[in-house]
């Protein structure tokens, strides 16, 4: 009876042991480095930011309502991320429009950030934003719609094909195209730009074109977590605060190292010293 008690300890130990392993939080995705508030796996990270990203073999993506857009970078010190929309068209690609479309708590938490322009191209003498909204229009650093348009190989073909000047105005904000789709808009491209605030006297050859987010860090006590060489997740039932303490077997509430665990309570024992506990008893009994 007592052999059978200590296999099945023995395999109930090697169970948490692996379990506690795959729940470690990755730190990296290829060269990009994964810090909180963001995560990978489930249950890392900020629970306001799940399912948000999604590394491949290759890349790192940031998952939208709209699709997965490739993240070229992530600074942590200046709280952005940075995206990119295959699938827009550039100073020298010419694309279909693809809607941006970002979920509300996306909107609310890591929207666009202010020096992130969407240039609106080819709309109709009928687009809103050339009518009663002329006042979501704006240039930015002296550039103008008429640069972009001389400038770029790509948007030439739309002043060729209908022989008029550019619109007067073509640069907006994310909020422009959130609440009025492209076909409501009516043009037929978009492209957007970042890092504006550094593009006066810059061509539109060498604008940076992607999307940079802004993202706030919730406080949630996570620099106590990190300070104790732990990982902040949280709860996948309840998505409350965890720190994930992969080097000393638990996972604690606040800070690794006899922290409180998930549970509310100090963790005193392992699965080994209660299997080790088991044995040693055994043959105390017998002797």
């Amino acid at each position: 009876m007592w052999f059978l008690i200590k296999r099945l300890v023995l395999v109930a130990a090697a169970a948490v042991t692996m379990a506690q392993v795959s729940s470690s939080c990755r730190d990296f995705c290829n060269s990009i480095p994964i810090k909180y508030p963001f995560g990978i796996e489930d249950g890392c990270g900020s629970p306001q930011f799940r399912h948000m990203l999604n590394c491949s073999a290759t890349d790192l993506f940031f998952q939208t309502p709209s699709g997965n857009y490739k993240v070229q970078s992530i600074d942590y010190d200046k709280k952005s991320l940075t995206i990119y929309d295959p699938s827009m068209s550039t100073c020298s690609i010419l694309q279909p429009h693809h809607d941006f479309v970002m979920s509300d708590i996306q909107n609310a938490i890591i929207p666009p950030s202010y020096d992130t322009v969407f240039v609106l191209m080819n709309c109709s003498i009928d687009s809103p934003v050339l009518n009663h909204y002329k006042n979501l229009c704006f240039n930015f650093s002296d550039h103008s719609c008429d640069e972009l348009y001389g400038t770029c190989t790509s948007f030439k073909l739309f002043h060729l094909l209908s022989n008029s000047t550019p619109p007067p105005c073509c640069f907006t904000a994310y909020d422009t195209v959130r609440y009025m789709s492209m076909n409501i808009l009516d043009c037929t491209h978009y492209t957007t730009v970042y890092n504006t605030d550094n593009l006066k006297g810059v061509g539109p050859l060498d604008w940076l074109y992607g999307i940079r987010l802004s993202y706030s860090v919730p406080d949630t006590g996570c620099g106590r977590c990190s300070r104790s060489g732990g990982t902040c997740g949280f709860d996948v039932e309840t998505e409350g605060m965890l720190c994930i303490c992969s080097a000393a077997g638990n996972n604690a509430t606040r800070e690794c190292g006899g922290g409180l665990t998930s549970r509310g309570r100090r963790e005193e024992y392992t699965w080994l010293q209660i299997w080790y506990f088991l044995v040693t008893w055994d043959v105390r009994r017998w002797y």
